[in-house]
This record gives C-alpha cells, sequence and structure tokens, in this order.
C-alpha cells in the first residue's frame, strides 16, 4: 500500500493525474455537447495542460531551498533541469503536431491565444502577490473548465447551445474552485513556510474551513436541483458533478485522512467522467 501511495505521489508531481483528469473533463463537455472529438484532441490537451502546469510549479520551485519539504514543489527544485528540458520537448512536439493536425485554422489561432492568455493570467497574478491572492483559485478554475470545455463549445452545432450546457459548464467551475480552495487549505502551513500566496494564507483557517463547508453544500444543492429539472438524456451530467461534489465533500471534512491522502482522493475525483467512455 505504501508502494502504491508513493507511486501516486509521483504522478501527482509530475502532474500525470491533471492531464488525466482534464482529458476526462473534456469528454465530459464533448458528450455533454453531442460533439466526437478525435484522439489527437485530447492527446493535444493532455500536453498543452502538462506544460501549463510543470511551467507553474518550476517558477513556484525558485523560490525554495534544497532543504524544503519532500513535496511536489521540492521535486521540481530537485529535477528543474531535466524537467525544463522536457518542458521545452513536449511544447515544440505539441505545437507541431496542433498545426499538423489543426492547419493553420480558427482551432489553431483559439487555442494559442488561450494558452499565452492563461500564462499571462499566471504571470500577473505572481507579480501582485498578496494583493489580488484571491484571484488566483478563481482565475485558475475559471481557465481551467475553459481550457477543458472551449473545443467541444466550438465543435457542437448552435443547437446544442442550451442552457443546460451553460449551466454545467458554471457548475463545472464551481467544482474546480471548491477543490482548489480545499487544496490551498491542506497546503496552507507549507506555501507560508515557503512564502507562496494563496487564499488559505490570508484567510485564518477558522474562517476559511467555514466558507468552503458553505460553498460546497451551496454547490451540491445546485448540482441536486439541476438533476431534477434537466431533460433525462442529461441527467447522468449533472449526477456525475454530484457524485464529485460529494466526494469532494466527504474527503475533506469526514475522512480524518492525512492531508496527502485528502488530495490524492480529490485529485481521482476528477477521473470519475472517465465513466462516460462506458456508455
Amino acid at each position: 500500500m505504501q508502494f502504491l501511495f508513493k507511486f501516486y505521489q509521483r504522478i501527482t508531481w509530475l502532474s500525470i493525474d491533471v492531464v488525466l483528469g482534464t482529458m476526462a473533463g473534456m469528454l465530459f463537455f464533448s458528450r455533454a455537447l453531442r460533439t466526437e472529438l478525435a484522439w489527437q484532441e485530447y492527446a493535444l490537451l493532455g500536453m498543452a495542460v502538462w506544460c501549463i502546469y510543470t511551467a507553474d510549479h518550476l517558477m513556484d520551485a525558485r523560490k525554495l531551498t534544497v532543504d524544503h519539504a519532500e513535496d511536489r514543489h521540492h521535486f521540481h527544485l530537485i529535477y528543474r533541469k531535466p524537467l525544463l528540458v522536457l518542458l521545452a520537448l513536449v511544447g515544440a512536439v505539441g505545437l507541431f503536431w496542433a498545426i499538423v493536425f489543426f492547419g493553420f485554422s480558427n482551432e489553431l489561432f483559439f487555442g494559442a491565444g488561450l494558452g499565452l492568455v492563461i500564462l499571462g493570467i499566471m504571470l500577473a497574478v505572481r507579480k501582485l502577490g498578496a494583493k489580488q491572492v484571491r484571484l488566483k483559485e478563481l482565475s485558475s478554475a475559471i481557465f481551467y473548465v475553459v481550457g477543458i470545455s472551449w473545443l467541444p463549445w466550438y465543435e457542437t452545432v448552435e443547437i446544442d447551445y442550451t442552457w443546460t450546457a451553460f449551466s454545467l459548464t458554471i457548475l463545472y467551475m464551481g467544482l474546480a474552485y471548491l477543490n482548489l480552495i480545499m487544496l490551498s487549505s491542506l497546503d496552507s502551513e507549507s506555501d507560508k513556510e515557503a512564502g507562496f500566496s494563496s487564499i488559505a494564507t490570508i484567510i485564518p483557517q477558522e474562517k476559511l474551513d467555514p466558507r468552503i463547508r458553505q460553498l460546497a453544500i451551496g454547490l451540491i444543492l445546485v448540482a441536486l436541483i439541476g438533476l431534477v429539472l434537466v431533460n433525462s438524456l442529461y441527467r447522468i451530467f449533472p449526477s456525475l458533478v454530484l457524485i464529485m461534489l460529494l466526494l469532494h465533500y466527504l474527503s475533506f471534512f469526514k475522512s480524518g485522512l492525512r492531508p496527502e491522502q485528502i488530495r490524492m482522493r480529490m485529485e481521482i475525483v476528477f477521473l470519475i467522467p472517465a465513466l462516460l467512455l462506458l456508455f
């Protein structure tokens, strides 16, 4: 069991879990918007997400010293040079592959522009530091969902631009935001020691946890209402989000697990939309 946990930690530090979660999220929106995407589009999304997350961790790791506690930031500090080489290689291969697959089309330019906007906002949030730290998790959640859903939205027909699809997109953003502030809460002590800014480093834990609980319960209620109101053909989608929200709530508030075990559970939750492959 300990071996499996260590193995999963390595996957987490390499952001592989995030890549798989984003691909599952893209599948969620592809099915919700009734559009079929090629496997290359999933692979290209995974490569782009890996590059963004790895670049983000490498920038964070520059603030650390070698005696920092062993975690994802420490991993990127120790293996900084090989990860930089791998980042450049994956980025170059991904860009070449995207040009070959999409050609010089709107999809290519929009995807590249979105990636640059996300990187720009990441840098801006770092520069603003504690002044606008509350925007860090919120902007990350919004752009995460925009990143995994824009291609299904772009390729679907206008008849599928429904209130259900828009509502599912907003609800998924809420789920992503809940996940990020929960993770910030779990990492608050290590973030303070390393000099990182997050919502959990500026809001005391005794005030933040009740807000997290209120947000989680609110989102669960919205998902339940959606489950009742949507057409039966779409009922699977709020059901999946509801399960993901409940697992977040139970993992964070009811499990009694160590922070790393809670983190592992919440990250695995984002693989749940892959169940759509069975339908």
